[in-house]
């Protein structure tokens, strides 16, 4: 259904364990894989998922009513992921024998409440996702900057929506080109170089990468309400050209300062607040 709006995507952590959710139909809507990581400490959560069905003969039978695919946001572009509302949650719960199913329980039962909070002040949200950086340890200036960063993302993807993109692979080439032609790197080698693996790329960017990933994405997106691209090709062409205005500010302020702008740095261990200013190396 092109008129359904698009579910956005936020954060939820259980006991340090990051669980993506979305709203859908009015309510939260949870990523499955990320719920049974937080639940097993499983390395490979699909495998776990489908051991899980094979085991649960009644799970398995219903699992079209409890699993939905659903636009999850990624570094590369939205990808459908299954989630399941608080409901198939709970039953999906009773198929893990974890000690930690009492706790999530409660956790999610919280977690739904605030979803109501949201409809009534739906300021909430922004606050929460805030509240959510600032206890990871992010500066107040970053996280202003990944914020406008989130809201920039989404009028990008809601113009290529307009313009004819709706496959998920699309938005990952997309999103590609404009890193390519940005820093020189897909954001696959700018997770490599990070060493991230399944983290968010962007929340592990550098001041400098955020706003030069912004440039990217307000350039591509200024570009296509002139151009009116229509189609794949015609906005991967847009994409290249949105992503070459952040690649020339770039180059020039590193020809300026003698720094690279692309960064190894992330905040897997260190948190981003507690980083030096300005150390790029």
């Amino acid at each position: 259904m092109a008129n359904e709006p698009k579910p956005t995507t936020r954060i939820a952590v259980f006991r340090k364990k990051e669980i993506r959710k979305a709203i859908h139909n009015n309510e939260w809507w949870f990523v499955i894989r990320d719920v049974v990581a937080a639940l097993t400490d499983s390395a490979q959560p699909d495998g776990y998922i489908k051991d899980m069905r094979r085991r649960d003969n009644e799970l398995a039978k219903g699992w079209g009513q409890i699993a939905t695919p659903l636009p999850i946001e990624t570094p590369g572009g939205p990808q459908k992921m299954n989630c399941a509302n608080t409901e198939g949650i709970f039953r999906i719960i009773q198929s893990i024998p974890s000690p930690k199913a009492e706790p999530f329980k409660l956790w999610l039962a919280k977690v739904g409440y605030e979803r109501v909070q949201e409809i009534e002040d739906p300021e909430l949200a922004t606050k929460r996702t805030r509240a959510f950086y600032k206890a990871k340890g992010y500066s107040d200036d970053w996280i202003e900057k990944r914020m406008r960063g989130i809201a920039i993302r989404e009028e990008l993807t809601d113009e290529w929506e307009k313009h004819g993109i709706k496959e998920q692979k699309e938005y990952e080439i997309l999103t590609a080109e404009i890193s390519k032609a940005a820093f020189g790197l897909t954001p696959s080698q700018y997770k490599k170089l990070k060493g991230l693996k399944r983290e968010n790329l962007r929340d592990h960017m550098t001041d400098l990468e955020l706003i030069f990933s912004m440039l990217g994405e307000a350039s591509t997106t200024q570009i296509t309400k002139v151009n009116h691209p229509d189609g794949f090709f015609e906005n991967k062409s847009v994409a290249k050209r949105g992503g070459n205005v952040a690649g020339i500010a770039r180059k020039k302020l590193e020809q300026e300062t003698r720094r690279k702008v692309v960064s190894k740095e992330n905040y897997l261990k260190k948190p981003q607040s507690k980083r030096i200013k300005g150390s790029n190396k």
